[in-house]
């Protein structure tokens, strides 16, 4: 009896073992993975950007496929760092589209680098969907183009709004000198008689430039009420610390390119009291039961810190939204590059992380004014500004 008890518990021990591990395992795919190339500055001075915005789509790539892939097929990302440098983002697109066969590409993180390689997906037809803001990126539309960053034309339009709001009229721009700053000047000049705001100086510093006094002493000449940087860390950091060193103390506005504790840290206290409008991810806490991204928001943060442990900014949520988007358009494709192009165009009423998205024929970023916030940086954290 003993030794057929003994039998017994050994058999149904080894059975929980095998019954547990076949529940563990992880799903099983009998078709052929669906490639999607990333290319993200994942190094270099725009890893601010690149860096989560690899990780998210990791990170959505996995929850795809614990749900059961695409139709059957797991998703693999292939992903390569493009160190924001528009040379090295054009050999990953031509690598990644003839060696890699991939069925559409996300990213990447700068709109330099977007721009650069435009006209390689267009040639060729592959699904593109950028990470970066420059409304250039979309308008005029480019049939195999979209994108996921909230366009610079609704970030301008939130700054002028909370200006006329507060009274203020005048106001001095501070521009990077490439495609993300060129066209945020040309917003500011365009929009600024619709708010009855006067733009009095108009000034530019190189991404790499480490002071700007000298931009900022002639646009205080100009008695503004208000200063606007627009640029990408780190030169909107250096324009924070400078007002500060002229003893400047009219309000600072920054662009949604500076959304990210990266900002804060490099402006240190210079960072007090700084303006700029950002998705909203930076407060979701904050945000009414009411709103639709809410929820979205609340659970991509939490899953984004639980698997990297902190670091969680609205420019990962461009790359997650991406791929969600893209796995949406290419159910019951077979992987067709045409036909995903058409569905991406057809999405409407996605909730993501930046906005909630209605792509349409005219629109292949398809967000509106709600996808946009404004906040200001007080003791160090966002504050939600009405």
């Amino acid at each position: 009896m003993k030794r057929r008890s003994m039998k017994s518990i050994c058999w149904m021990t080894a059975l929980v073992v095998a019954l547990g591990m076949l529940w563990c395992a992880p799903t099983v795919f009998a078709a052929e993975a669906y490639k999607i190339g990333g290319i993200f500055a994942v190094t270099g001075p725009a890893s601010f950007l690149g860096d989560p915005e690899k990780k998210s789509l990791e990170m959505a790539v996995d929850e795809i496929n614990a749900r059961g892939g695409i139709d059957g097929h797991p998703v693999e990302a292939v992903i390569y760092d493009t160190e924001g440098d528009p040379t090295k983002t054009v050999l990953a697109v031509n690598k990644l589209i003839s060696k890699d066969n991939v069925v559409a590409i996300i990213g990447p993180s700068r709109t330099p680098t977007t721009l650069a390689v435009v006209p390689i997906v267009e040639r060729l037809g592959v699904p593109f969907i950028s990470c970066a803001a420059g409304i250039q990126i979309v308008e005029p539309v480019k049939p195999w183009v979209f994108k996921t960053a909230q366009s610079d034309v609704l970030a301008v339009a939130a700054i002028y709004k909370h200006m006329q709001k507060h009274g203020i009229k005048k106001v001095g721009i501070l521009t990077v000198t490439n495609a993300f700053g060129v066209s945020g000047r040309d917003q500011l000049l365009q929009q600024a008689g619709n708010y009855g705001i006067q733009v009095v100086s108009e000034q530019a510093f190189g991404a790499g430039d480490t002071d700007m006094t000298a931009q900022l002493t002639k646009i205080r000449k100009e008695e503004p009420d208000a200063v606007i940087c627009w640029g990408t860390n780190p030169g909107p950091a250096v324009v924070a610390k400078n007002m500060r060193q002229l003893g400047m103390t009219i309000p600072l506005y920054q662009s949604h390119g500076v959304a990210s504790p990266k900002f804060i840290e490099l402006a240190g206290e210079a960072a007090e009291g700084v303006r700029l409008p950002t998705g909203k991810i930076l407060v979701a806490d904050l945000l009414p039961e009411s709103d639709p991204q809410k929820p979205v928001l609340l659970q991509y943060i939490a899953d984004y810190n639980k698997r990297y442990g902190g670091g969680v900014s609205g420019f990962g949520g461009y790359a997650y939204d991406a791929m969600h988007l893209l796995a949406k358009a290419m159910e019951g494709t077979g992987g067709d590059k045409a036909k995903i192009r058409d569905n991406l165009e057809k999405i409407s009423g996605h909730v993501g992380v930046s906005g909630t998205f209605n792509f349409s024929e005219k629109d292949h970023n398809g967000l509106g004014e709600d996808a946009f916030v404004m906040v200001e940086i007080r003791n160090g954290t966002w504050k939600l500004l009405q």
